[in-house]
């Protein structure tokens, strides 16, 4: 028994968990060195990378360069256009009047350039998730400096937008972005293949927006499968236009998911690079699947299960499961 004086357990695993999960600080290569003041603020860790003690600026009209089958793609264009909205978020009257100033004696990057050696775009369990990021000043063969990214697909170049847009930080003295511990050479592919989320959504509804952010958060982690549990005994949320009494289970009318909702949430789950892994609990955990069709249930005492012994019950789940 541990003594009076001793914290809780609870108050040490939330220490442990703590120290688990805060940012990984990158003051050199994974095994490199670097200098030059502040450390940059990395997560996750990325598997290889070397840094210097450099410190470069960030044109404010940062411009989009690609190349390879997959660079044209819209995924890579919108996700430029996203991060750069988070890179220069702090960017207002004050940073514009230094832009214009800054522009007379040049930014050290004023491209970034993507490079995605596939067109395909399909996203599974296991897709090609690696990148190489190279930021440094120009070589003085151009005049815009330049950072770039190469990567086989257009998740591994999602990764590695996500990876610059950490090393981005604003200098509020300057009201600039600056890059620092530059020049920074960064290699970098997942650990693991499934790195995920579950979110219930029959026990506690969340609006399609709150689940756009949750996407987003997911993004900045490098998370790539949201696992939905979508339904269960407490509720029946999921609109199936073939069964359309199901929704009689939602909480209320305005707690549902039509099924543009459900189309809407994994097309901007995919642009981030996020697999929507869609869970139905059945045979058990299915109450709410009798409030518009009681006779899914063996007997109104016993609601929990579906009923088996009935061909309709599994026509009625290959319906949803295809549909």
């Amino acid at each position: 028994m541990p003594p009076p004086d001793s914290p809780p357990r609870q108050v040490l695993c939330l220490l442990v968990l703590a120290l688990l999960l805060r940012p990984s600080l990158a003051s050199g290569g994974g095994g490199g060195g670097g200098g030059g003041g502040e450390l940059a603020y990395l997560w996750p860790l990325p598997a290889e990378f070397t840094a210097g003690g450099d410190t470069l600026s960030v044109d404010p009209a940062l411009a989009l360069v690609v190349g390879g089958n997959g660079g044209g793609s819209r995924i890579v264009k919108d996700a430029f256009d996203r991060y750069k909205s988070i890179i220069f978020q702090h960017s207002g009257v004050f940073s514009i009047f230094n832009a214009l100033r800054k522009r007379a004696s040049g930014y050290d990057i004023g491209r970034l350039r993507i490079v995605v050696r596939s067109g395909n775009e399909e996203l599974q369990l296991g897709v090609d998730e690696s990148y190489t990021l190279l930021v440094t000043k120009s070589d003085g063969k151009s005049i815009i400096g330049e950072a770039t990214i190469e990567a086989n697909t257009v998740y591994g170049a999602l990764r590695g937008l996500e990876t610059f847009s950490q090393l981005c930080t604003f200098d509020y003295s300057t009201k600039s972005v600056l890059v620092r511990q530059a020049p920074w050479y960064i290699r970098d592919e997942p650990r693991f293949a499934y790195r995920g989320l579950l979110l219930d959504t029959s026990r506690h509804y969340y609006p399609v927006d709150v689940i756009k952010h949750i996407l987003d958060s997911m993004s900045f982690a490098k998370l790539n499968v949201l696992h939905w549990h979508m339904v269960d005994s407490e509720s029946f949320p999921l609109e199936l236009p073939t069964y359309p009494m199901l929704w009689q289970g939602a909480y209320t009318k305005w707690e549902r998911y039509t099924v543009e909702d459900a189309y809407e949430i994994v097309n901007f789950a995919k642009n981030r690079g996020i697999h929507v892994m869609a869970e139905v609990d059945v045979p058990g955990h299915a109450e709410s699947w009798g409030k518009g069709y009681p006779e899914l249930w063996p007997s109104s005492s016993c609601r929990e299960p579906l009923d088996v012994s009935k061909s309709s019950t599994f026509d009625l789940i290959s319906g949803l499961l295809s549909g």
